[in-house]
């Protein structure tokens, strides 16, 4: 593999959600993250597509939803990533499970785990989360309902549960230029870069579990970053000719993305840094307003008619 092309961690996970205003009170109002994005599914402009971050919404930081208000739920199962997991400061645990505890919210935990501690929970709508603490120099949003010394700073890992683990190994080490550090219980741990939180997937074999299936509270797909088109392009050409089948480049606005699937049948993109999200909004007020892109401004009535109506946006510092 040539120096010029390196994958250096988690992009975003995309994840899909049922009411997107009870995913906003969770995701902002719970775990403190800064709603950085309010815009569509570019395919299908009917329902949101709602991002979450730092204050910027920095790569390595962005959870992103499509909210179906009606849809169901999914299953976790083999073929998905099932744990999404941030990174928190050493000695905020308390904080964080006096917070989940008074908003009624069950979690599980401390759970040591390659030396650190994991607090694990659920979203509202099923969906695997963690908080991990880890030395992580990032600063997360200080802005937010949650005090900057606990804040969530992005994510740490997630872990994806295979069919092949083998196989996948492969991928991440021979391919996508991954290091396996090891086993632990269940779990193999793999790097990218010096394995700094964001750049770490755990993988779990589970050949006898049942295929799980998408809907609320499932991992759409996870996306790994590169810093620009050169890189993406590399990626592409190389994956190719690896006999992976790798989707055309697609401009998503805040990003471009090239798709392709790992042998257990997760949904891996890898999406380029820039241009970010201020490309359409000043950084200051992020997130406060719907957004749509260029093809999509002659429907925005229409589109406010079909849109689910939004209470709360902005959830600012308690």
């Amino acid at each position: 593999m040539g120096m010029a092309k390196l994958i250096t961690g988690i992009h975003h996970v995309t994840a899909m959600a049922g009411d997107p205003q009870t995913n906003i009170d969770f995701y902002a109002g719970v775990l403190g993250l800064r709603l950085v994005k309010l815009t569509v599914n570019y395919d299908d402009p009917g329902t949101y597509h709602l991002y979450y971050g730092d204050y910027s919404g920095q790569p390595g930081t962005i959870l992103t939803f499509f909210p179906w208000k009606d849809i169901p739920k999914g299953r976790a199962g083999a073929g998905q990533v099932t744990i999404t997991s941030f990174s928190v400061s050493a000695g905020s645990y308390s904080y964080w499970t006096d917070r989940l505890a008074g908003r009624g919210i069950d979690y599980e935990g401390p759970e040591a785990r390659f030396g650190e501690r994991a607090l694990s929970f659920r979203d509202p709508d099923g969906m695997a989360v963690e908080l991990i603490e880890a030395e992580d120099a990032r600063t997360g949003w200080k802005s937010g309902p949650v005090p900057k010394a606990a804040a969530i700073r992005g994510f740490h890992s997630a872990t994806l549960a295979v069919a092949r683990l083998d196989a996948t190994a492969r991928l991440l080490t021979d391919v996508m230029g991954f290091e396996e550090i090891g086993p632990e219980g269940n779990r193999r741990r793999f790097q990218a870069g010096d394995g700094r939180p964001h750049q770490i997937v755990d993988l779990i074999e589970t050949p006898r579990e049942r295929r799980g299936f998408q809907g609320a509270g499932s991992v759409h797909h996870i996306a790994w970053r590169v810093p620009s088109d050169q890189e993406q392009a590399e990626w592409r050409t190389d994956l190719v000719s690896k006999g992976y089948q790798v989707s055309p480049v697609t401009d998503r606005k805040y990003f471009h993305s090239i798709y392709y699937r790992e042998p257990s049948g997760i949904l891996f993109e890898i999406a380029t840094d820039p241009p970010g999200f201020t490309v359409d909004e000043p950084l200051d007020t992020l997130g406060q307003t719907l957004v749509l892109p260029a093809w999509l401004e002659p429907s925005r009535k229409e589109l406010a008619l079909i849109l689910p109506k939004l209470d709360r946006l902005e959830v600012q510092h308690a």
